[in-house]
């Protein structure tokens, strides 16, 4: 039985969709098809869905492509964004290098002064030490020609008070013309004797003041020489010494290592002393002692830098850095892993080189990093070169900076031709742009 609320629904419904019919006529008969209110409002209502979900997905359809356009624009303008800002940074690198060359001009220069300089201090402390002699020598000759000096005063004091007194002489002389004539002869000699002395010991006085007066000025040239030692000192040891600072490596350790380790080139340069005497040493001695112990330090800054991995594996100019040391997406498994290097990528062949003088102790195939060469340096220091497409070394062999150790190259496991390049200490993977950077303007 229907019920009130349907009968209400449906007289609703037919004041809304009366019943329609809709005949269907042939040759031979004819048929009609019935439409209540009820399948009249179901066909409405599933017209008005099919319309409305056709106007949605059009809706859908043009947003999507207009967003398509903005993504591409946007892209087009990060793109260009990017490429200035490379631009920029290939332009600064430049001037950067060009900074570096000159810097290393300067230091090279430096270096030259500074040998020259020290032939000059050696030649002006053997040329004082023989100056002092001299003045020794005269001096000495001085004392002696002033004591002979007063004798020869003393006795002509004793022939005139003899002359004078001696009345006897008189008589004699007066006797014995011969005798005066001898003692005057004698009188005349020491007079000229003592002129002599006198005109000698001028000479040597003025020669005293002249041999003074070099003297200053030969320790006013020392002075000014030791000063400029000593600022070449400072500019040459104090961007080294920044340098291995800003790669947080300790100075002190890493100096006293190299110390240790040297086999029979350069070498820690001795103290001299000019005297032989055993007195203590002037105060340019000590000036020259510790710009020896200075010129020591930067020996060994010198040889501790040709070591560590301050250079760069690649040239900068030729190729881009495409990804850096730090945690990253996995372009192929999606999660995020350590990447433990830098990559540079460049074109196929590109020339790769060692970063600092060592031994290598890997040339061949490894998984992952696919043709991989391995180099073991000092202070504990690895360095890894991956992805190569040739190796030009082989294991055992000693390598220096800056020599052709391999080609670039897609081996291993690699999204596109590219170095990956590590720097390990003590087994640890460091950033290796922190040494690359603190070398920045003093190679």
């Amino acid at each position: 039985m229907r019920t009130r609320l349907a009968i209400k629904i449906h007289g609703f419904l037919e004041r809304r969709f009366p019943e329609r019919r809709v005949f269907l006529k042939s040759d031979t008969d004819t048929r009609f098809i019935r439409l209540r209110p009820e399948t009249q409002l179901v066909a409405v209502a599933g017209t008005c869905v099919i319309v409305a979900w056709g106007i949605v997905a059009t809706a859908i359809v043009l947003m999507d492509s207009i967003g398509s356009g903005n993504f591409r624009e946007q892209a087009k303008r990060d793109q260009e964004t990017y490429r200035e800002r490379l631009n920029a940074l290939s332009i600064e690198r430049d001037s950067r290098a060009v900074e570096a060359l000159a810097a290393q001009d300067r230091f090279n220069a430096a270096l030259t002064q500074i040998s020259v300089m020290q032939s000059e201090i050696l030649a002006s402390e053997t040329r004082r030490h023989e100056l002092e002699t001299g003045i020794e020598v005269i001096q000495t000759t001085l004392r002696k020609t002033m004591q002979d000096r007063k004798a020869a005063v003393v006795q002509l004091a004793q022939l005139q008070d003899h002359s004078d007194t001696d009345t006897q002489a008189q008589a004699q002389a007066s006797a014995a013309p011969a005798q005066m004539d001898f003692v005057a002869t004698v009188l005349a000699e020491t007079a000229l004797e003592r002129d002599q002395i006198l005109a000698d010991a001028q000479t040597a006085l003025d020669a005293r003041d002249a041999l003074e007066l070099e003297i200053r000025l030969m320790d006013d040239r020392n002075d000014q020489i030791f000063r400029q030692l000593e600022e070449a000192m400072v500019i040459s040891v104090e961007p080294l010494d920044k340098m291995f600072r800003s790669a947080g490596m300790p100075t002190d350790r890493i100096l006293e290592q190299v110390r240790r380790g040297y086999s029979g080139q350069g070498g820690p340069l001795d103290p001299f002393s000019l005297s032989t005497r055993g007195e203590e040493p002037t105060a340019d001695e000590m000036r020259a002692n510790l710009l020896l112990n200075q010129m020591d330090q930067l020996n060994l800054y010198r040889i501790a830098a040709q070591q560590a991995p301050f250079a760069a594996p690649v040239n900068l100019g030729a190729v881009r850095q495409s990804s850096g040391y730090g945690y990253r997406r996995d372009p192929k498994t999606g999660g995020r892993r350590l990447h433990k290097g830098s990559d540079f990528a460049g074109r196929s062949g590109t020339d790769i080189f060692a970063t600092a003088d060592g031994v290598i102790t890997h040339a061949g195939w490894q998984s992952g990093y696919g043709k991989l060469v391995t180099i073991r340096h000092a202070f504990g220091i690895e360095t890894r070169y991956a992805h190569n497409s040739n190796i030009r070394v082989r294991v055992g062999q000693n390598v220096s900076r800056g020599d052709h150790i391999s080609d670039m190259g897609n081996t291993g496991r690699s999204t596109g031709t590219h170095l990956h390049y590590e720097v390990r200490v003590n087994g640890n993977p460091v950033n290796p742009m922190i040494y690359i950077k603190a070398a920045r303007n003093v190679f």
